[in-house]
């Protein structure tokens, strides 16, 4: 299991993702699930993985070897380096990650083994707005909208009220960002199969490079300040609100 975030606010994307691998109670590792894809000059592209490592590894290869291997002239196929627009890259993602699947689901036969896997994948091209897709195992995605100006995979449901309740598209990103952090010390306190290090990529609109590419590991000052004070915030909110009423004695003079 693990747990990746994209947010897309008006400043620009950010994504993180966290590095721990589960193959049972006694193999437990660490692997990056956060990249920024060499696209070329003026692209940047950044995959966030999640599910199956050998589907999101062959889908991942299947990209940087099309790159590679990719010729010149009108005949050339296309990949990430020559897509038009992020819309199209992530056409090319999906496209990698269904046959990634397909590959290794003929490949372990009738093995009970989870080919489950999905992708956040964001960027920009040429310096245009940033954008943001979550791409499922079939090849399909959906694209992240204001409305809604975050996508998650893996364990997302201990870091969801946070960001529903904290973020919008007009959070500034540092501050998202910020949010996204307490929401993984969140799923963390609730779910060992999600842990440190974090790494994460951010993105300025306008900008066609990352500002900030950076991993935070256990003896991080500042992650370690946030969850101490995230926890003690979140206590002395809880003393603050006034007890129930249900249950008091009617001689206090309430209704039971």
């Amino acid at each position: 299991m693990t747990y990746c975030v994209g947010l897309l606010v008006h400043e620009g994307l950010a994504m993180l993702a966290d590095t721990r691998t589960n193959a049972g109670l006694d193999n437990v590792s660490s692997y990056r699930k956060l990249r920024v894809v060499d696209a070329g000059p003026g692209r940047t592209m950044i995959v966030a993985s999640a599910g199956s490592l050998s589907v999101t590894q062959a889908a991942l290869t299947r990209l940087t070897d099309a790159m590679l291997l990719a010729g010149d002239g009108d005949d050339a196929p296309e990949t990430l380096r020559t897509a038009p627009t992020m819309f199209r890259a992530a056409t090319l993602v999906g496209q990698a990650l269904h046959a990634a699947r397909a590959a290794v689901d003929e490949a372990v036969g009738g093995d009970r083994v989870s080919t489950s896997a999905t992708l956040l994948f964001g960027g920009c091209i040429a310096g245009r707005k940033p954008r943001l897709f979550l791409i499922y195992a079939s090849g399909n995605f959906i694209e992240c909208q204001p409305d809604t100006p975050y996508l998650q995979i893996g364990e997302h449901k201990y870091g969801k009220p946070i960001l529903d309740r904290a973020v919008s598209f007009d959070t500034p990103l540092t501050e998202a960002v910020k949010v996204a952090l307490i929401s993984f010390t969140s799923t963390m306190r609730s779910n060992l199969a999600v842990g440190l290090p974090i790494d994460i990529a951010q993105l300025r609109s306008g900008d066609d490079a990352p500002e900030l590419i950076h991993r935070i590991t256990d003896d991080d000052d500042y992650y370690r300040e946030l969850t101490e004070r995230w926890s003690a915030a979140m206590r002395v909110a809880t003393a603050a609100i006034p007890l129930p009423p249900y249950g008091v004695p009617a001689a206090q003079g309430v209704l039971v």
